[in-house]
Formats: C-alpha cells, structure tokens, sequence
C-alpha cells in the first residue's frame, strides 16, 4: 500500500528518529520491569516516615547509580534527598521520586510506586538523552507526607537548572487526565495558649484558662466557615489541653490547618482563621503564639502543554482516561514546584482497585501486580511524554526560552501568607 502523501526527506529522517527513540525508551523500561517492582516492594516493605527515609533513599540511590548515574546522597544538605544526573543536554528535566510513608499504615499513599515509576522513566531517558539532547536529573525527595522535603529541596537550589519536572502518583479506580489532579495550597500551624494555673474548685478566680481560649477560638472556627469560600477547608484538633479536672489548665495548645485551591482565598482564610484565635486570647486574657509546623504547599499547576503529550502517551497504551473524573481535595509540595517550574503530576490508576488513599487497603493495593503494572506504564508514560518534549522543536524553545527568562534564585521560594 503506498499513499501520496509528499513527507519532506528531512522531516521524514526526523520522524524515524523520534519512532526509533520512543521504541527504545518503552523497550528500557520493559526490560526493568522485574527490577522496578522489586525496588517497589523492597521500599514498601520498610516504611520509613518523612525524613528518615534512609533505606528507601539508598535503594534509589543504587538503582540509579547502577543505571550509570552521577549520584549524591543526601543532596542538598539533606539527609535522605538524593540527586542522580545522566546526560549533558541543554534542556533538563527533573523526575521527582518520593519514598516517605504514613505512619502506622506504612505506604498507603503509593509511595513506593512513585520511587519505582521515577526510577524507571529516568533511566529509560538517560538511555536516549544524548540524540535527544537532555540532561536527565532524577531527585530524592523525602517527607511530601509532612514536611515538604521538595520546599526544603527548592529553597536549596534543586530546581535552578531545570526547564521542566514530573513525578506520577498512583491512584486506584480509572485513570485520570494528567490535569484532573487538583491539590490545595495548606498551612499547618500549632497556636499555644498560655494562662495561668490555679486549684479549679479552691481557687479558681486566680486562674486563667488556656483551654477557654482554645473553646472560643474552635467555637469562632466554627460559626466563620459559613463566610468561607466553598473551596476553603479548615480543620483543627486540641493537642494538649491540661493534666487534671482540679487544675485550671496554664496551657493549651491547637494544631490547626488551612487549604484551598485558590492562593488569595487561601490567604483571606487564613487571616480570618488566625482572628478566630486573637479572639480566644482576648476573651480570657491568655497569652497566644503561633508557628509553622512544616513548610506550607501551593496549589498544584499542571503545564497544559506538556500534560496533553502524557495524555496522548497514556492513551498509547490502551489506558483510556475517564475525561469527567477529578481528583482533588489533598495537597501536595510538588505544587510548589509547579509555581515556579513548568511540571505535571499525573495520576496512575492501580486497575481493578477501588481503595481509598491513607488507608491500609491502599497500602495493600501498593504492592499488588496491578500496582506493579501500574509502575511500567506510568514510567513508560512519564518518559515519552520527557521524549515528545525535547523532540518538539517549538516546546523545547518555550521551555527553554522561559528557563533563561527567570531570575537568578526565582525557584528559591515558599509560600507566604
């Protein structure tokens, strides 16, 4: 069969090249297969919570090394970061691999899976990286659960020489549209109230009450939430509230947390949060501080162009995306990155699975053979789509062009109220 379409010798040698390349890279991760999944189940099989994911940071470390990366543990003045680098292209992408688990129900967000994915896209790519001109960085990341290691990682300096990053979650159900995966910018915050003691029955004039000021701050939370906005969610517990029925408690302290989608109404938020707990202190005359318990997320961006090549190579597959179906209400510190590095964060669906995240089915579900198929094709997915960039002349030139756009230290930021 013959057809009469004119293809340009050029472009046609162009073409044969990314088909050649694209094979090649699908052929390296299938070859790993075995290896993925046993890194996978090796880092499911020790959870490590955030930032003493020390196992779990050299297996990847390893896996990478013996893929002839240039490797550094503990990258960043990190303890359990890592950075592999393979390939001396001008265009450099950064594949995230998060290794930290939950505590208690160990790796029942996945984690595990996403280690497994990072590694296999990025050693595919390194595979390919001299035709097509990337400089391939894989990055340890460590405490996404709590923390925020990848804050800790963009403040240091991580992402300075980078044009674009990716990392992919697995996710249980059907598969999503990379851009149907939404994540809440968050603050966490400990608020402590001091008062003073004083006998409850013998004495109780002579004391002020830090677990009042708690009361009416939580009561405050709750009669405001009705002027939030609907994308706005805000929780609270008491932590530590007294010792004893007969001891007017001196001191109290509340963790509280706030999200949503949008930056200005995150911000409006958290002002009329933070009023709630003024009033607490003004009521009973306590004393009040708060702090930062962890690094605040931003929301997540997806870059448009580059998540329709993932959708493109997802459906390459035979993996249909549900085009209706969201995913959103967590948060994560990829989305800081995502602020200041052009990146996506797809969603990898566990097939035939319907557990819920942060939950010991998940974790089940993490290490399952669906999981581990999961892994070959999202790192399949993840590395063609790295491919189709560099490959596309005008993609390549805009990420570039913006890259070299930013100041000096412009992906050295958190979030800020």
């Amino acid at each position: 069969m013959t057809s009469n379409t004119y293809v340009a010798p050029g472009r046609l040698r162009v073409a044969e090249t990314h088909d050649r390349l694209r094979a090649q890279v699908v052929r390296a991760v299938e070859e790993r297969a075995t290896d993925l999944a046993r890194l996978s189940h090796a880092i499911h099989a020790d959870p490590e919570v955030s930032y003493q994911e020390h196992h779990s940071a050299e297996l990847v470390a390893q896996a990478i090394e013996a893929a002839g990366f240039a490797t550094e543990r503990g990258a960043y003045g990190l303890a359990t970061a890592l950075e592999g680098v393979a390939g001396d292209g001008d265009l450099t992408v950064a594949i995230c691999a998060e290794y930290d688990a939950l505590p208690e129900i160990g790796h029942a967000c996945g984690h595990n899976m996403i280690a497994a994915m990072g590694v296999g896209a990025a050693t595919a790519l390194a595979e390919v990286a001299a035709e097509a001109g990337l400089r391939v960085k894989l990055l340890g990341t460590p405490a996404e659960e709590h923390g925020g290691g990848k804050v800790d990682l963009l403040l240091a300096g991580a992402w300075e020489d980078v044009a674009f990053s990716m990392m992919t979650h697995g996710g249980t159900g059907t598969d999503l549209r990379c851009d149907a995966m939404k994540a809440t910018a968050v603050e966490r915050l400990e608020v402590v109230y001091t008062g003073r003691a004083a006998h409850a029955a013998g004495a109780p004039t002579q004391g002020i009450n830090a677990a009042s000021a708690a009361t009416v701050a939580l009561s405050a939370l709750g009669l405001v939430r009705q002027q939030l906005a609907s994308g706005v969610n805000v929780n609270a517990y008491i932590s530590y509230g007294g010792e004893a029925t007969n001891i007017i408690p001196e001191r109290c302290v509340v963790q509280v947390e706030v999200r949503a989608y949008d930056l200005e109404e995150w911000r409006t938020a958290r002002r009329q949060v933070m009023a709630c707990f003024e009033a607490g202190a003004v009521a009973t005359g306590c004393e009040w501080r708060s702090r930062r318990t962890e690094h605040p997320y931003a929301p997540l961006i997806s870059d448009p162009a580059i998540a329709e090549l993932w959708n493109r190579n997802l459906a390459s597959l035979g993996r249909i995306a549900d085009p209706d179906r969201v995913m959103g209400g967590g948060s994560t510190d990829m989305g800081n990155v995502s602020q200041v590095v052009p990146s996506i964060h797809p969603i990898i669906a566990i097939q035939d699975n319907d557990a819920v995240g942060h939950h010991p089915d998940f974790a089940a579900a993490a290490a399952s053979p669906a999981a581990d198929r999961a892994i070959v094709d999202g790192a399949i997915t993840m590395a063609l789509t790295a491919l189709d960039v560099a490959l596309d002349p005008t993609l390549r030139a805009d990420l570039l062009d913006r890259q070299l756009a930013r100041p000096a230290g412009a992906t050295q930021q958190t979030l800020e109220p």
